[in-house]
């Protein structure tokens, strides 16, 4: 299944045609995708089974984020062994776990005003929680995600570097820092969903890539350490990380500017498209 959000409502997605979820479903299901996703196992099994005949058409710059109003927005730091290393930092131990704020969050193409400072890009694998729970096992982990999407860390390096400790949150929650999108799709959709790859672009140039299966602690361990301490609800987001080839560690270091376009994609989801002015 693939879903998604028009107008701020809950849609499930096949190409370019999209079904209003509490409409075709009769008003079993919500177009609240919070609300759907708590019920995400009768929710996909509806949805196998939908009819598309009265499928309407859109356009990519239509759709929302498939999650568009997280109440927790999670973000790891350091998941991928040469990001560690490029940044100047040993691979951690556990992982290391931070908070993007929700008003962050945005669809998959927009324009991002850029703040002063030095603004950066970091592309993310991300999951959205389904039932989602609370010391949820390993075993079952897996099944509290409702679908993988693609995210941007967008990151103001000089507010995130500010002071001790450093300002993580701050700087990586200006508004339009959170892209994601196009749509969310189920993991049973993947051949592998522990090794999906992805990659952006900054113009011309591929700037990032790498693969899930790279992971320091892949997304159903990060279920596990998350839920372990915070009940996981459903919408909730995990940003999974990011791999090496940021901006500011660049030589020399390289920053966002006016007029760029960012285009991050991630194999059977789909790419979000970034302008900045």
């Amino acid at each position: 299944m693939r879903f998604g959000t028009l107008s701020g409502r809950l849609v499930v997605v096949d190409g370019d045609r999209a079904l209003d979820v509490e409409k075709h479903s009769g008003g079993r299901f919500s177009a609240d995708a919070n609300t759907t996703l708590a019920r995400f196992t009768e929710f996909a099994a509806w949805a196998a089974t939908a009819d598309f005949a009265e499928a309407v058409p859109f356009a990519a710059d239509e759709l929302g984020a498939p999650s568009p109003r997280p109440r927790q927005v999670f973000a790891v730091a350091l998941n991928y062994r040469p990001h560690a290393a490029e940044a100047g930092f040993q691979a951690p131990d556990e992982p290391l776990l931070f908070t993007k704020f929700p008003s962050c969050i945005t669809g998959p193409v927009t324009e991002v005003t850029l703040p002063p400072g030095k603004p950066d890009w970091e592309i993310e694998v991300v999951a959205v929680i389904g039932t989602g729970g609370h010391r949820i096992a390993r075993a079952d982990a897996w099944d509290a995600v409702a679908g993988l999407t693609v995210g941007q860390d967008l990151s103001e390096r000089a507010v995130q570097s500010r002071g001790k400790p450093a300002q993580f949150s701050l700087g990586k929650s200006f508004p339009g820092f959170g892209p994601t999108g196009p749509v969310a799709v189920s993991t049973d959709e993947f051949g592998d969903r522990d090794d999906l790859g992805f990659e952006c672009f900054l113009g011309d140039e591929r700037v990032q890539h790498g693969r899930t299966s790279e992971m320091i602690f892949p997304i159903d361990e990060l279920v596990v350490k998350i839920s372990a301490v915070c009940p996981l609800l459903p919408g909730d987001l995990i940003f999974t990380g990011t791999p090496a080839g940021v901006g500011n560690r660049r030589e020399p270091p390289r920053c966002l500017q006016p007029g760029e376009v960012l285009v991050s994609r991630v194999d059977g989801i789909g790419e979000i498209r970034q302008h900045f002015r």
